[in-house]
């Protein structure tokens, strides 16, 4: 445990979900009845070395995590969305999207071209899609171009503007920003849906593994308040749940599947 009454979360996810890990993190502290920060997350380092308590984590930097010689996380819970799609499940999807006015109609006629990634180490926007292209018979040169474009609220951009044909985008974060941005509802057409995976943790870091429980049976309890259910909003969050390491063994095969096979883009 960090040798410091303050405990410190960070997110390493879309910044659109930022004020609902807010949310969390102060909810933590409340019942803790400890200060807590949360940060932008940086580099998987910071957990390794202690820098922060506990984060807010895509769910392939967790497999990779927990596959180190001494694995420097843990899990402590994961959310369950908004929307009859998740059934009650901490579960998300990849939705892949396209010029409102593209020709584009099903995920074969990307074929030849240009896509949006947000990041090689993100399973909705990588991963996943190398899986479909593996379960396809392709390989990363599918595409005639991909681009990298740091985030998903970019990649949806560049598919907005028509500059890029196509793009995966994660279910929560495209549902976040269609609600805070309608117009783009006229710009981008959703003709795939990749998944679903079992949803990005919540983890501890080891040097706080003494307080692990304590801070899953808090977030595990959110969402059964009106209070609570208005900080979880902005991420379209209905609740959390507690969950063990083989719930992510479905990006476990996938991640193991597609380095078989020698899959990159």
């Amino acid at each position: 445990m960090r040798q410091t009454s303050e405990l410190v979360f960070a997110t390493f996810l879309a910044p659109a979900i930022r004020p609902a890990y807010q949310f969390v993190a102060s909810r933590v502290g409340d019942a803790l009845r400890q200060p807590v920060r949360l940060v932008t997350g940086e580099s998987l380092d910071q957990l390794r070395c202690g820098e922060v308590d506990f984060a807010f984590l895509c769910g392939l930097p967790y497999v990779k995590l927990r596959r180190e010689p001494r694995p420097p996380v843990s899990l402590v819970a994961a959310p369950v969305l908004e929307g009859d799609r998740y059934d009650g499940r901490p579960i998300y999807f990849s939705d892949v999207i396209v010029p409102v006015d593209s020709s584009v109609t099903a995920f074969d006629d990307l074929r030849g071209r240009s896509w949006a990634c947000n990041g090689f180490d993100s399973h909705s926007g990588a991963l996943v899609v190398l899986h479909r292209l593996l379960e396809m018979g392709e390989d990363g040169r599918f595409f005639g171009h991909v681009q990298v474009s740091g985030s998903h609220q970019q990649s949806i951009r560049l598919v907005a503007e028509g500059e890029i044909d196509g793009s995966a985008i994660d279910s929560q974060v495209l549902a976040v920003e269609l609600r805070d941005q309608p117009e783009l509802i006229e710009r981008i057409r959703v003709i795939d849906s990749l998944g679903p995976s079992t949803n990005m943790p919540l983890v501890a870091a080891a040097a706080c593994e003494g307080l692990r429980q304590e801070v899953r049976e808090v977030v595990a309890g959110l969402g059964r308040d009106e209070a609570d259910r208005e900080g979880l909003a902005p991420g379209l969050f209905s609740a959390f749940v507690e969950i063990d390491d083989p719930a992510y063994d479905d990006i476990r095969g996938m991640l193991d599947s597609v380095k078989a096979a020698g899959l990159r883009f």
